[in-house]
């Protein structure tokens, strides 16, 4: 039986010089993308009329093809005047995800698994995506670690690390919960399977250093920064499951849904804290400040 392959949501995407609405087929079996991994993301949100921080979205999938060997063929200027564009074809009802993407169609002369940056493809895809923020959400420690630069392209933000997450998602799952704890390879907490994570001990923040085997994301430096500029101290530090099992409070955040607590570390329960509150609060009034289009 044959699977669907319609979009889930009203989707558009922006390929070849002109706007498609569904799921265009774009990637064929002899496409490098599909059978060795050659892509690379954004994402981005619009929602409430404003797309916070989508330059830096923009900006940031660019740097991401060129660690990958591809090339940049579109200005973030010019990707982020599309995603406007885009947005004007939807209601307004339901929030956005705006997705950058470039893949590589072959591999290099001589060496197939090796991408051929002449060969890169760009589309900009905009689907409908409910916010979920403040949600609650438990964690559980994965057995599954984040790899080092050494070992994967930790320096895009790639499809190809997402199959790790995944596992990591699922294996939770099958336990009871919702998301999991990640170590990097010397044993020390990095981030969630999805997300970037913050403890909070006697009113001081923490959240894990950036080390380059993880995602440090756009909305991760946006809450530091606000919780900063409103008078809180937060610290990027090298952290132990055993500092979070001792954290008066656990929260994460993404841009899928900003800022989210978490009611739960395995055996330990857990309160939504004021600062998880307070950090989404802070968000989202510096979000209506930003340019509405």
């Amino acid at each position: 039986m044959a699977v669907d392959t319609s979009a889930r949501t009203t989707t558009w995407t922006y390929v070849d010089g002109e706007w498609v609405s569904g799921n265009p087929p774009l990637i064929g079996p002899v496409s490098h993308a599909m059978w060795l991994g050659s892509t690379v993301f954004d994402g981005a949100r619009w929602f409430d009329g404003i797309a916070p921080d989508l330059d830096a979205h923009c900006r940031r999938v660019n740097r991401s093809a060129a660690n990958m060997g591809m090339k940049a063929t579109v200005s973030a200027e010019e990707i982020e005047r599309l995603a406007w564009e885009g947005v004007k074809k939807f209601d307004g009802k339901t929030a956005i995800y705006i997705k950058p993407m470039y893949w590589a169609e072959h591999g290099m002369p001589g060496s197939v698994v090796a991408a051929d940056p002449d060969s890169t493809r760009f589309a900009l895809c905009l689907f409908e995506a409910p916010m979920h923020t403040a949600q609650p959400h438990s964690l559980t420690l994965s057995p599954f670690r984040r790899p080092t630069p050494e070992c994967a392209m930790t320096d895009a933000k790639t499809g190809s690390l997402y199959p790790n997450s995944g596992r990591m998602i699922l294996e939770a799952r099958a336990r009871g919960f919702d998301n999991a704890l990640v170590r990097d390879m010397n044993g020390n907490i990095v981030e969630t399977a999805s997300s970037n994570v913050f403890l909070v001990k006697d009113g001081v923040v923490f959240t894990p250093a950036a080390n380059r085997t993880f995602l440090a994301g756009i909305t991760r430096s946006r809450v530091m920064t606000l919780l900063r500029e409103a008078g809180y101290e937060v610290r990027e530090v090298t952290l132990s499951i055993e500092d979070f099992m001792d954290a008066d409070e656990i929260f994460t955040s993404g841009n899928y849904s900003k800022v989210a607590p978490v009611n739960k570390l395995d055996s330990r329960e857990l309160q939504e804290g004021p600062v998880a509150r307070k950090a989404l609060e802070l968000y989202m009034d510096w979000a209506r400040t930003t340019r509405v289009r």
